[in-house]
């Protein structure tokens, strides 16, 4: 008899050819419970999703003393934070202006590029302190407000006044006010916390109060500004309703803050005054009589000195002769130029037509014209006049009063070192550079801006002085920096 060989049992048909059959169904019965299983949980999760309802939100509520404490610290720590990035929005669709650079509260200063449909005249880079707000136009610009250049511009920036009930003026007001040295008091009982969100920046609480010094006019639903702040007190949103702006949305950017550097009109960067080391005191001591070797220079004038008054002009000046003479051009009447002459015993002016650039006034016509109307005035009645005498007085003799470094700086690629003299009615800057040459002089005009008068020391062609036309000798009735 022979014997089957080993092997597992039921690897094939058994012998009354069933098996299979059998195994194919229990399949079958298998996969229809598992797919009745797969429809029955999908209906619940449908039926759960039509039948949730989120968590209502959290009723606002008074603030506990911890909430209060942070509140009344927010501008303090600002002020101890020194700077932050801001991007602030006010008003909506075609009216909406953006504003985005940064602040700076220990100095104070804010540096902004001014953009959106609503910018107006101010659409291009602003610089402002709390008294002095200079523009650098540019209605040219896309309309998207972006971030200025950390190295501002050092052309075409002008003094400017924003006309009462402007929407920028409590916007910046705003900005300058987030900071103080010292903690605010608690805020009142009626202060509210609504939410907690979580930024980019991370878990912050949504308060609701007035703070001193900040937003007076109401935001939130319930007539407060709203403050977005964290565990340490630190501020990164607020809305607030402004006069004349609406409202106002401020997000703080507390991680990007750099240094900021004025322009020139506001002084440029503070540096870290001291006394003058023996080398520079020997070239500010010897710089008349390098100025007499160099006999005089070409010169160009930037001067905002009133808040309507922005002059360029430029021309030339004689320290052997001690006599200038500049085109001055003013923005606001860019039709016109005022001839300036100043020599030995006098200043004289007169109004001309003229057409160009008034940010890049030519020099004045050689000789003087004599048929101009030309007014006498005395010497440094406005601070055109005052500038043009203390750089004429650098080569007359050596300055008196107190003489201090402020900075190093740089000026038409040549390193100079920026020497204050003080002690005389205006704070006045000489720009020394390493040969011991003026390369500026700088004076504190009575709109809190600075006026400059660059100087490339040479040859220049003879000033004779204008002749004044038959009748028309005279003096200047109400001098004026124009």
């Amino acid at each position: 008899m022979t014997v089957p060989p080993p092997g597992p049992a039921l690897t094939g048909p058994d012998d009354t050819g069933l098996l299979p059959k059998v195994t194919s169904r229990r399949r079958r019965h298998l996969l229809a419970m598992l797919g009745l299983v797969a429809v029955l949980s999908a209906v619940g999760l449908v039926l759960g999703l039509l039948s949730w309802a989120p968590e209502p939100p959290e009723p606002a509520r008074a603030l506990t003393v911890g909430e209060a404490e942070r509140l009344a610290a927010v501008r303090v720590t600002n002020y101890r934070d020194l700077r932050a990035g801001v991007h602030v929005t006010l008003g909506a669709e075609e009216s909406r202006t953006e504003l985005v650079g940064w602040v700076d509260w220990s100095r104070p200063l804010l540096y902004l590029d001014v953009g959106g449909p609503g910018a107006g005249a101010e659409r291009g880079l602003l610089q402002a302190t709390p008294a002095v707000l200079v523009i650098r136009p540019d209605p040219w610009a896309v309309p998207t407000a972006a971030t200025p250049p950390l190295v501002p511009p050092t052309d075409r920036w002008r003094l400017h006044d924003l006309p009462d009930g402007h929407a920028l003026a409590p916007v910046l007001k705003l900005l300058f006010d987030l900071a103080a040295d010292r903690t605010d008091p608690v805020p009142a009982a009626d202060a509210r916390w609504v939410a907690s969100e979580t930024l980019s920046t991370g878990p912050v609480d949504v308060l609701q109060a007035h703070l001193p010094g900040a937003a007076s006019s109401p935001a939130g639903p319930d007539g407060r500004p709203r403050y977005w702040v964290d565990d340490d007190a630190r501020l990164h949103r607020m809305t607030a309703r402004l006069p004349g702006a609406g409202t106002v949305t401020v997000e703080l950017k507390r991680t990007d803050r750099p240094t900021l550097r004025p322009v020139d009109a506001l002084g440029g960067r503070p540096g870290l005054p001291r006394a003058l080391t023996a080398a520079e005191r020997t070239r500010l001591e010897r710089l008349p009589q390098r100025l007499r070797a160099r006999q005089g220079a070409t010169v160009t004038l930037t001067a905002p000195v009133g808040r309507e008054t922005n002059l360029r002009g430029a021309g030339w000046l004689s320290w052997t002769r001690r006599t200038g003479y500049l085109a001055v051009a003013d923005l606001g009447v860019p039709q016109r130029r005022t001839l300036l002459w100043r020599g030995p015993t006098g200043v004289s002016r007169a109004q001309v037509p003229a057409t160009g650039d008034p940010e890049k006034p030519g020099r004045p016509p050689l000789p003087p014209p004599a048929k101009a109307v030309w007014t006498s005035e005395r010497a440094g009645a406005n601070e055109v006049a005052a500038l043009l005498d203390a750089a004429l007085g650098a080569g007359a003799a050596a300055p008196r009063g107190t003489a201090v470094r402020l900075r190093e700086d740089t000026l038409a690629d040549r390193a100079v070192d920026v020497v204050e003299l003080r002690g005389g009615r205006d704070p006045l800057r000489y720009w020394i550079d390493r040969d011991g040459l003026l390369r500026r002089v700088e004076l504190r005009t009575g709109a809190a801006t600075w006026a400059q008068l660059d100087l490339q020391p040479g040859r220049v062609p003879a000033l004779p002085a204008p002749k004044p036309a038959a009748g028309s000798t005279g003096r200047s009735a109400a001098p004026s920096s124009r």
